[in-house]
């Protein structure tokens, strides 16, 4: 995956630089805050139950209604295949989520963050 962004105009949210339509971003989000509910961690059974949840639509979300601290309740539709392709695989390629193969579970990860400060160095091994 390809993270752009500009400098001068870089979002709040991290949700909204890692991804690039809404969608994908609200059930970004909601991977996240499951995992953070279950301790950080979701086993791969768990897993699949979430992607089936969210292909028959049965995860209801609250999202933002304009500007203020009003919030309007959906049901959240989400093909599965498109769920690993687009949400899981990428993150897991990025390093904000591991996967032990040995427990067979999907973990919070901070090996994105030692990415970014290694990307950093090497621009700066680059310029010298």
């Amino acid at each position: 995956m390809v993270i752009l962004f500009d400098q001068f105009n870089l979002p709040e949210d991290i949700y909204d630089i890692i991804f690039s339509t809404e969608q994908q971003d609200i059930v970004g989000r909601m991977l996240i805050n499951t995992m953070k509910l279950n301790g950080g961690v979701m086993s791969k059974t768990e897993m699949s139950l979430f992607a089936t949840k969210l292909h028959e639509g049965n995860l209801i979300v609250s999202v933002p209604q304009g500007p203020g601290p009003i919030k309007k309740e959906i049901k959240l539709s989400y093909n599965k295949r498109q769920f690993y392709d687009r949400i899981l695989t990428p993150m897991k390629s990025m390093g904000l989520i591991d996967y032990d193969l040995y427990a067979k579970n999907y973990k919070i990860s901070d090996k994105f963050n030692k990415l970014m400060i290694k990307i950093g160095l090497m621009w700066l091994r680059e310029i010298r």
